[in-house]
Formats: C-alpha cells, structure tokens, sequence
C-alpha cells in the first residue's frame, strides 16, 4: 500500500492539470495512466518518424487560467497555426466559415434559392419544440440546408439518426450560428462564432509534447507518473474512497490516499466500486454510450496536396468522415518535406464494420477513399497505420441525461472523490475546459467550494463564471469577462 495526500486516475488533459496545479502548492501527487503515453485523446501517435494528432487538438481558449498554463509549461514551443478548414461535398470544396460567393457557386442559383426559402419557411413557422439536433439545427438554418450540410456528416460521427441526439450537443458546439448570422458573417467578414477562429496556437511536435511537458513538470517536483497502470477497483467505505487497486507490470499494486480525483469513463468508474454502489446506479453506468474512434494515417510522396488543416467529409459514399493534414499543423510533424501524412478519420463502434476490419483492411480502404475523392493517386500511398481510440465520444442520446443525473448524485455523496475531464464527466468538452475541470478540483482540495459539473462549454464561453459559490464572487482571473 502506497499513501499519497492525492491520487490521480488519468493522464489527460485534465488530470495532468490537476497533477501540475498541486505540485505548484507542494502537494505531492500519484498519476496512474492505463495507456503507454501521457495525453489521452490529445496525445501524439509516433509512426517511422511521422507524427499525428489523435483527432486534431487546436490550442484556442478564453479562459484565461488555461492560456497562462499553457505559456507557463510549454513557451516558445508554440507555433502560430493560420485555420483553415473545408467542406467537401458533391465533389466540391464549401469553404468553413461558408463564403457567400463560393457557396452560391457551388450549389447554384436554384438550389440556394431553395435553400433560402426553406430557411424562410422556418422563420415564419418554427418547429414548435428544440429537443433534438435535428430539431435544433432546422429551427436556425431551415430543412434544406439542415440535409445538405449537418445531417450526413453528424450522422457519420455519431452512429445514430440525428433525430435521436440531444440537442444539448449542437448546443454546446454551434451556439451563435444560424443562416442569418453565416450569411451577415461571410459578407462583412466578421465571425461572432465561438469556435471559428482564424489562427490557433499548436505545439511544435503535435500536441502530445504538452502533455509530456506537463508531466516532466510533475515528476520533477517527486510527483509521480504511472503508465501502463489499469485501475481494477475502487475500495470505498461508507462516503469516502480509501484506496484504488490496480495492475502494473503484471502486478497488483494499492495506492490509499487522502483524496481522488479521476478522469476514467464514469461508467468504469462505477462498475469498478467495491463494494457496488446501488443497483439504479449500476444501471445508469451501463446505460451510458460512447462513440469510438479510428484514425488510419497515410503516408503520402506528394510535397503538396490541400492547404487545408482538415477537410470535413460530409460526402454519404464513403465512410471517411474527415480527413487531417498534419503538415498544415506544423512542419515538424513530417520528417521528409517532399512528403505528406494525412489522417483518414473513421467514427464507429466497436463491433461494427469498420471497427472490426483488421489494420491492412483499413489503410486499403483509407487510400481507396482518399484516391477516389480525388485528393491523391493510387500511386503516391506508400504506407499507412492504424491507431484505435475507445470511448472518444460521449454520446448525447435521448437518455443519457438522465442516467447522468443518477451517477452525479451519487458521486456528489463521496466526499473526497471528483470526477474531472471529457469521460469523466460523460461531456463532450474540449480540452481547455476539460483542463478547468482539473483546475477548480484542486481549488476544492484547498478548500474552496466549486461545482465542477457547472463547468462546460455553454457556461464557460457565454457567462461569466462563479468561481466560488460559497462566497459567491466571481474571479476574473479565472475566465476572460468577454462573451461571443
């Protein structure tokens, strides 16, 4: 049994920050990983020399705590990325932000005509009810457009008919965007959309060198890092954790603590509690759903093949749903400048089709795809490989709000126990906000009182933020006062 004021489940993003932000006050912190490298989703994958991202990680952020992290680890690191971004659609190239001209030229006078009068339609007669993407998204750029531009390609990363997915996700990912808005931006180039920024900061050598960064920051203060560490189970007595179990180097080895906090799926989490917590919870955690993640990154002998930094594949007859150029994120990801690595990027689950085709499978299918949109010849592909991702996603259906709301209630009851991060929240935040998360934990341990399921993207981006809710004060520090 090895004793730690604090034990740390995960060695993402968020539970990386919680680890730094402790050493930082002299609290001395274990980090066990099950992977073999830090970073989580955010890590980077090394193959013969070429480096990628596991989804693409821009570093972009308006909370004001992270930024500074973010120069006070990695520094002179960073690089300035210029955005750009596509859709490909009908054998064509949209731009993203739409541009008037381009869109009209694309879809034509008749079909953007069609497009405008069912955006009116909407306006005049509004859905009467916005529980679903579907719904959500009509409601702001009308049933035409709703079908040529969102619905394939959402239905693509999520596996299930966009009828079927909370509009909480569309909430938290496109607020501010409608037609009205896209057309007064792409005529008066000006962008009041969260997410679309024209540059974002990047790490040199992908965005795994961060997260290394962050780690040799935590080790160097005598916390510890663990990878290739599987928690098995979490031994709780009445409310409070008193140790984890888990298995490294083929050993069991037991770490007690004064306090926990993890970012693993909340549904292992729960499952892995002894003793089991109440049956109603062991069924919320099951309940819970996850959209998994393949990426196949090719290897291409073309010096130059799109500008882009990722094109959005909204094409129905192939499966690809978006396609990464990591040499448009940074030059340093490619050892041999007369060449390219792209990564073909495939949402599924496992057990399904894609996810159950073996490595050989998958690049032939990824270079089949890539030569028949026309973004490269059969010839050029010289290699490729496949890297997996579990739980990528966590999935917006019609039930998992009240599943969550069982699983946060009884988490609440565990007094030294906080759940942090993307999965250990089951919320599909980006990584600064998943950073946050890790953040206020700590605050918590010092005392303070924050609500860390409080913490997502809608509040973070569009109010100012209570810091502590004890006081009731808000903390300027924390998050910059400037809404979109």
């Amino acid at each position: 049994m090895k004793h730690y004021p604090v034990a740390i489940v995960g060695a993402g993003p968020a539970g990386l920050t919680a680890a730094y932000e402790l050493v930082k006050q002299g609290i001395i912190p274990v980090v066990l990983e099950k992977g073999d490298k830090v970073g989580g989703i955010a890590r980077t994958e090394t193959y013969k020399g070429y480096r990628f991202d596991i989804g693409g990680h821009r570093f972009y952020t308006k909370v004001a705590a992270v930024q500074q992290l973010w120069q006070e680890v990695l520094g002179n690191d960073f690089i300035k990325v210029p955005r750009l971004s596509r859709i490909y659609y009908r054998g064509r190239f949209f731009d993203y932000p739409i541009s008037a001209f381009n869109t009209l030229f694309n879809l034509g006078i008749f079909e953007s005509m069609l497009i405008l009068l069912s955006y009116l339609k909407v306006r005049i007669q509004p859905l009467p009810e916005e529980k679903t993407f579907e719904q959500w998204v009509i409601n702001r750029f009308g049933e035409r457009l709703y079908k040529t531009f969102f619905k394939t390609y959402t239905e693509k990363v999520w596996g299930i008919p966009c009828s079927e997915i909370q509009a909480d996700w569309a909430a938290q990912r496109i607020k501010g965007l409608s037609l009205k808005t896209a057309i007064i931006n792409a005529l008066f180039g000006s962008n009041d959309t969260k997410t679309l920024i024209k540059e974002f900061d990047y790490p040199a050598l992908g965005p795994g060198m961060m997260w290394e960064k962050f780690a040799e920051a935590v080790e160097s203060k005598e916390g510890k890092v663990y990878l290739d560490t599987n928690v098995i189970s979490w031994q709780r007595e009445g409310n409070k954790i008193k140790s984890i179990t888990a298995e490294h180097n083929g050993e069991l080895v037991q770490f007690s603590a004064d306090n926990f906090v993890t970012s693993m799926p909340i549904s292992a989490l729960v499952a892995r509690m002894e003793p089991p917590p109440p049956p109603e919870v062991l069924h919320a955690a099951r309940s819970l759903k996850y959209r998994d993640f393949l990426i196949v990154s090719l290897i291409v002998d073309r010096k130059n093949l799109f500008p882009d930094n990722w094109i959005y594949i909204h094409s129905p007859e192939v499966k690809v749903g978006r396609i990464q150029n990591f040499k448009n994120w940074s030059a340093a990801l490619v050892p041999d400048a007369n060449k390219s690595c792209l990564g073909m990027e495939y949402f599924c689950s496992v057990g399904d089709e894609i996810w159950e085709m073996s490595d050989a499978e998958l690049v032939e299918l990824a270079s089949r795809e890539l030569v028949g949109l026309g973004l490269a010849k059969s010839a050029d592909v010289e290699d490729g490989v496949v890297i997996r991702q579990l739980k990528a996603y966590p999935v917006y259906d019609g039930e998992y709000r009240g599943h969550l709301q069982v699983l946060e209630g009884f988490l609440k009851g565990i007094e030294n126990l906080q759940t942090i991060g993307r999965n250990g929240m089951h919320r599909y935040n980006n990584q600064d906000h998943s950073m946050l998360t890790g953040i206020l934990a700590v605050r918590n341990i010092l005392g303070e009182k924050h609500d860390l399921w409080d913490v997502n993207t809608e509040r973070s981006y569009y109010e100012d933020f209570s810091v502590d809710r004890s006081k009731e004060k808000k903390d300027s520090d924390l998050i910059s006062q400037s809404n979109y």
